[in-house]
């Protein structure tokens, strides 16, 4: 038997605060070295956030978090720690980025795995396979590395890469286990969105069954940005069954034990038959320490953390993007705009749960074409969640504008101005409150208003994060009953779930007025926004060509309006910002 007991530590990192996401990684290897681990790895660039964009352009920002990591290996001391940092070459001139200069050696920065042992830097793995899709653009900063190390830790062989490395058939840790690689540890910076745990999981244990070795899989936690980390750190055998998980949206130290001996032997046909690995990188030996002499009595009982329900995993993903977001920023607490509709008051729910009720103020604007039913809804709403409701009437505003504007609009009808005027109205009163008391502003749309542009520009718009934004309507509906299950009790009023949904900017007025249906209106949502769908491969799945032709130009009319809307958190594996990035100016129209 050759033992080894791994400890993942799945953190919540903030880009840029290098001493405290140092002492976190501190904290943590002190906890690990106390419960007997002989290896404890963090994911990727733990030590100064993720993702740190252009911060890798300043020379300082490179060295400042040198310093922290001199800081970190002088920690492992009895245990050998794995920890995401960005590597560089060290020369003059300094070049910005690997890509944009890809002849020059010096100043080249690293996505890289720093592996302390012993009280020193005993080797870095630079990351080879970088992404240049979606969210990601590694190509932007870091240049590619050029070796596969094995560490024997513990008389045990162990590869260690990063994230992208591990998600191709044919990549780094197939040149590890060729190698000699009994186990892989991968850290990783992988966000969330529905359904990437199940990509996830299918893939580590397809890897570790093909390679016949253990892969140790440590995630992120927490939100940056857009981004939310949702952790979920795991653990497969060789025979690609998996043996340990930590849970969603929680700092954890997981800690598995592994005999190595049990390393099977991998698929003769799979990847390591091919011949062309060392194409991939150069196989590399490192010896750290022999085989244990370990004192632990008793082997690890297996920790397999229950997953979530799907309605539960995006609402956390919410709640935990929401808290990061505000908190990180240094915020007070939030206010947002009540309509009595199920956009604000899922907003207020989820905001309620990520700050706490007592930092949550919503402000209730009623025009004269606000129903008694709105105030009702909003009253039971923040009694039932706790928090402040503030009624601040605009009528007397609004009149304000109108007899101001009266004579330059003389002989013209009211119209979406006249409508847009009052959101506009609502959107100064929100910031003058952030501005007041140094609250963010929580904005309520949701992605289908997004992406058809069913929102106004500096009114309802107004704001500095969109916590629903990627939320399309027919799932805000899901998510309101869903909080009201996990609570066991009406949160959100049922009243509030089942109205027909409106705006309230004029008489009688419903969104189905401007917009197909939601049920109707989602689906041609997600196929042309998400999965780029042809007008007529969206005809062909039957959807009713009229509300795919207006479907389409609302969409494409109204990237002007979403560059000008604040972040939200991604929840979909396809969000406006970071994912879908299109021209403003653009006159291409399907036909």
């Amino acid at each position: 038997m050759r033992p080894i007991r791994i400890a993942l530590g799945q953190m919540n990192a903030t880009v840029g605060d290098l001493h405290g996401n140092a002492e976190r990684i501190l904290a943590l290897v002190q906890e690990a070295r106390e419960r007997q681990a002989d290896l404890v790895a963090f994911p990727e660039l733990a030590l100064t956030g993720y993702p740190p964009e252009d911060l890798l352009f300043k020379r300082q920002f490179l060295l400042d978090a040198r310093a922290q990591l001199e800081r970190l290996s002088e920690a492992a001391d009895g245990i050998t720690v794995v920890v995401g940092v960005p590597d560089f070459v060290d020369g003059e001139p300094f070049h910005l980025g690997a890509a944009l200069y890809p002849d020059e050696m010096e100043g080249r920065v690293y996505n890289a795995a720093a592996v302390l042992h012993a009280g020193s830097v005993a080797a870095v793995y630079r990351k080879i396979l970088l992404p240049n899709h979606g969210v990601f653009d590694e190509q932007r900063y870091f240049a590619r590395g050029k070796e596969c190390p094995v560490f024997e830790i513990t008389g045990v062989q162990t590869g260690v890469n990063i994230c992208e490395d591990i998600w191709y058939d044919t990549g780094p840790a197939t040149v590890q286990r060729r190698a000699g690689a009994e186990v892989i540890v991968t850290i990783n910076g992988s966000p969330y969105h529905q359904g990437r745990f199940a990509q996830r999981s299918a893939m580590l244990s397809r890897r570790a069954g093909e390679h016949g070795c253990y892969i140790a899989y440590v995630n992120l936690i927490g939100g940056q940005d857009e981004l939310v980390f949702d952790g979920q750190s795991l653990v497969f055998d060789p025979r690609g069954d998996l043996i340990a998980r930590a849970p969603q949206f929680e700092e954890s130290l997981l800690l598995v034990d592994i005999d190595a001996d049990e390393a099977g032997s991998p698929d003769p046909e799979g990847p390591l038959a091919r011949p062309d690995l060392d194409s991939i990188g150069a196989p590399r030996r490192y010896f750290l320490s022999g085989p244990s002499e370990s004192t632990r009595q008793e082997q690890l009982a297996p920790s397999i953390t229950e997953e979530l329900h799907p309605l539960t995993e995006v609402y956390q993903a919410l709640v935990t993007g929401t808290r990061d977001y505000v908190l990180k920023s240094g915020f007070r607490g939030a206010v947002i705009g009540l309509s009595g509709g199920i956009d604000s008051a899922l907003t207020t729910a989820i905001a309620a749960d990520a700050l706490g009720p007592e930092r949550v103020t919503t402000f209730f604007m009623p025009s004269q074409y606000t129903s008694g039913q709105s105030w009702d809804d909003s009253k039971a709403l923040t009694d039932n969640l706790g928090v402040r409701l503030v009624s601040l009437p605009i009528r007397p505003i609004f009149d304000t504008f109108l007899e101001t504007l009266a004579e330059e609009f003389s002989g013209r009808e009211p119209d979406t101005t006249e409508e847009n005027l009052q959101a506009r109205i609502r959107g100064n009163l929100l910031m003058a409150a952030s501005n007041k008391f140094g609250w963010i502003v929580l904005t309520t749309g949701n992605k289908s208003e997004m992406a058809t542009g069913y929102a106004t520009l500096y009114g309802d718009m107004a704001g500095g994060f969109a916590v629903i934004k990627d939320v399309p309507k027919t799932l805000v509906q899901q998510l309101a009953r869903h909080r009201n299950e996990m609570a066991g009790r009406e949160v959100v009023p049922e009243s509030i779930i089942v109205r027909p949904p409106t705006a309230e900017l004029r008489p009688d007025q419903k969104d189905e007025d401007s917009l197909p249906p939601y049920d109707v209106l989602d689906p041609i949502l997600q196929a042309y926004v998400e999965d780029d769908r042809s007008f007529d491969e969206m005809l062909a799945a039957g959807m009713p060509r009229e509300a795919v032709e207006l479907t389409v130009r609302l969409v494409d009319r109204s990237e002007y309006k979403r560059r000008q809307a604040p972040p939200g958190v991604k929840i979909t594996r396809r969000n406006f910002g970071r994912d879908r990035r299109l021209p403003i100016v653009n006159r291409y129209r399907p036909s």
